[in-house]
């Protein structure tokens, strides 16, 4: 305490200069409307400079959680598109994904193998989050592959680039459809074979699913055409197709349910069975 009044009785011509400068000021700020103003607008200035560089600091470790709400809200929406699609797709009666229901769960990939001939995904979701065998997996950008063994909190997926995976899918324009599959070589590049001569095939044409299964609704991205040669018979077309996803950079994943699933694998048995 001694030392700070010491300070005050050596600068106290300083501290008064200082004291009547601030009340001065004050004075002028408060009587002149353009001194306010000025006064007023540079200190917004580095107020504002100040809260914006906490917000962005802010911002940048909340980034986690902000991306696991998008990506909640996407599969949401993903959820309402297809469902809202399928109901008003009246013109295939005997396709399967006509008036399903398909519930979308929001997954991480904690593995990723792309460079064996029979690639799979390790997700961070499992049976305590409703996933089973024979779900379908999609990225934001399109297909991924199916679900293939469950535990209590992770699964495997079979990859797209499986040489055991087949998937129905077909030509956007055409509603021609065939069967995907991998030959084992390029990451970037499935197979589509089985589209019959008289389709109409053009380079740079899109693939989508077929939704001629339970697994997948009709429409999910698949990839492009890059080339195609008719097969040795010259019947059907074997079709190269760039993968809309990058493979060896899958993160975050979106597994579908299709809720009437049941209904459907009953019906078709006892159909088979009569």
């Amino acid at each position: 305490m001694q030392q700070i009044i010491n300070f005050i009785i050596r600068n106290k011509t300083f501290l008064l200069f200082l004291l009547l400068f601030f009340i001065s000021l004050t004075f002028t700020i408060q009587t002149h409307s353009y001194h306010k103003s000025k006064f007023i607008n540079s200190a917004n200035f580095l107020t504002g400079g100040v809260y914006n560089s906490i917000s962005n600091i802010n911002r940048y470790f909340d980034l986690k959680s902000q991306n696991d709400i998008l990506i909640e809200e996407n599969s949401k929406l993903k959820s309402i598109l297809y469902n809202t699609k399928n109901k008003k797709d009246s013109s295939y009666i005997d396709d399967l994904s006509f008036n399903h229901t398909y519930k979308f769960t929001t997954a991480s990939v904690l593995k990723n193998s792309y460079s064996s001939s029979k690639n799979v995904l390790l997700l961070n979701k499992g049976i305590s989050d409703s996933i089973k065998e024979d779900f379908g997996v999609i990225s934001s950008k399109g297909i991924v592959g199916i679900i293939d063994n469950t535990s209590r909190h992770y699964a495997t997926v079979i990859s797209v680039l499986n040489t055991t995976s087949k998937i129905s899918a077909q030509l956007k324009k055409t509603n021609h459809f065939g069967t995907l599959t991998w030959n084992g070589i390029s990451p970037y590049l499935t197979q589509l074979t089985d589209i019959p001569k008289i389709a109409l095939v053009k380079v740079g044409d899109t693939i989508i699913t077929s939704g001629r299964s339970s697994i997948f609704p009709k429409g999910i991205p698949v990839g492009i055409i890059q080339d195609f040669k008719l097969d040795a018979a010259e019947n059907y077309y074997e079709i190269n197709i760039k993968l809309f996803n990058d493979m060896t950079s899958i993160e975050h994943v979106y597994v579908i349910e299709n809720i009437d699933i049941n209904e459907i694998t009953n019906l078709l048995k006892s159909s088979t069975n009569e």
